[in-house]
């Protein structure tokens, strides 16, 4: 992780066992202040030139949000001078761009803050024989979704070429159901025809007509007959057609789902905890690249959480999974808002069961449990993991940026052949400094397997 201290000007990174790299930077002026919050990579670029002011090169550049608040080398001259991001020095942000990935948490606190060792039951304890199987897991679902899927389309097809065969058939019986009732009608004729003869030959002619009538009758409904119950075994045909590709797309969408968990349980997991809309969010990184930049986040699990005293402040605080640790994991804890002490805030909240049951057994170092008393910003989307500021801070070069555009939430499997499904949806900056603690600026993602 990175640890900006906009109070010392400095930024730390830390690996496991501890800090390994600090610098000196220049953060954003009155005005235009960094946000103070947590927040993570979410794109790199080498060469970035600012879309903002005026070209201006920022190289080896790590976005922390869309809206352009960023680290990247930059002048320093010895006090914060930037428009809302964080510059560090040239060769220190070039020897550090390769040491860095996407998802890479970065606290930025108004204050001087530091990890420090911690433990409590809160923290999730993952269970090896689970980590053990799950990438075999992984694989054999990801083949069940593939033949699911493939079972899908070829049950779709036999709908498509069935109620073809259907249509056809009932435009054929259409047309014999009409030259039977016209034959009956013919052979009707003859019949009034022969009642109303007078002579042996008017008779005679009247008979060979009757005869000529009931067989033409008689060949339209045998047709007619034919054709009925042909039809009505394509139209039954069709109908277990349909039924067979609703089951068969029900699987698809069971076997998707499992296969993307699957595959999302080989990744580490982030979990923020929001007083202000007492809910639980839940993310990992899908590493599905979009075309614009960054990687998609899955965010399918949002559901409420129970926090005790509710009203209460419970400070922010960032809990990280460093290391494997005998049969759990080696946590730390950073507090950048401290209402709380980090251990007060766990014991506060209650995680449901069914997510607990989800994402404990296999979680990973990298991992991580952020718990706040502020909801997530707006700036939080389908290419973030969690933006969420410190609305007791400043956040001028926040606020100056121009709003994200809409974008595409994504909306369906992330890991299955069809792709993604998306709706677009507004993100826009955070409104300022002016709401209350417990205001809402993020939009809540809608559950999107059921």
């Amino acid at each position: 992780m990175a640890i900006v201290s906009i109070k010392s000007q400095q930024v730390t990174f830390y690996d496991a066992d501890g800090w390994i790299l600090r610098a000196p930077v220049s953060t954003g002026t009155t005005g235009r202040e960094t946000p103070a919050g947590v927040f993570a990579i979410v794109e790199k670029d080498k060469d970035h030139h600012s879309t903002l002011y005026d070209d201006a090169w920022m190289p080896n550049m790590q976005r922390i949000t869309w809206n352009g608040i960023a680290l990247h080398g930059g002048p320093l001259p010895g006090y914060a001078a930037s428009h809302g991001c964080v510059r560090m020095p040239y060769e220190f942000a070039e020897d550090l761009f390769d040491k860095t990935r996407i998802g890479m948490r970065v606290i930025i606190s108004p204050n001087d803050a530091a990890p420090v060792e911690f433990s409590h039951p809160a923290l999730f304890v993952p269970k090896a024989e689970v980590i053990a199987a799950a990438p075999a897991r992984a694989e054999t679902l990801a083949r069940e979704a593939e033949e699911a899927a493939r079972t899908a389309d070829e049950a779709k097809k036999a709908v498509a070429t069935t109620a073809r065969e259907a249509a056809s058939l009932t435009a054929s019986l259409r047309k014999l159901e009409w030259l039977k009732t016209r034959a009956d009608g013919e052979l009707a004729f003859a019949d009034k025809t022969l009642a109303a003869a007078k002579t042996d030959q008017a008779r005679a002619r009247a008979e060979e007509q009757k005869q000529k009538a009931t067989l033409k009758a008689t060949q339209a409904a045998t047709q007619f007959d034919t054709a009925k119950a042909e039809a009505k075994s394509k139209l039954d045909a069709a109908a277990a057609a349909k039924d067979v590709a609703k089951a068969t797309q029900s699987r698809k969408a069971d076997t998707a789902k499992a296969a993307s968990e699957a595959k999302l349980a080989l990744e580490p997991v982030s979990v923020y905890i929001s007083r202000a809309t007492q809910k639980i969010y839940v993310r990992r990184n899908t590493h599905r690249q979009w075309p614009d930049g960054g990687e998609v986040f899955d965010a399918t699990i949002e559901v409420p959480v129970t926090i005790r005293n509710p009203d209460g402040p419970i400070g922010t605080h960032v809990f990280t999974a460093v290391a494997r640790k005998d049969a759990g994991l080696r946590w730390t804890a950073v507090t950048i808002d401290s209402a709380d002490d980090a251990k007060d805030a766990l014991d506060r909240i209650t995680i449901p069961q069914d997510v607990l049951d989800r994402i404990a057994p296999t979680v990973l170092p990298r991992s991580s449990i952020i718990v706040s008393d502020e909801p997530l910003n707006r700036e939080t989307n389908y290419r973030t993991e969690f933006v969420a500021v410190l609305n007791n801070q400043p956040q001028g070069g926040l606020v100056t940026r121009r709003p994200t555009v809409e974008v595409p939430v994504a909306s369906a499997n992330y890991w299955g052949n069809n792709g993604y499904g998306f709706f677009f949806q507004p993100w826009n900056s955070q409104p300022g400094n002016t709401q209350p603690r417990r205001g809402q600026y993020y939009q809540p993602m809608q559950q999107r397997w059921w």
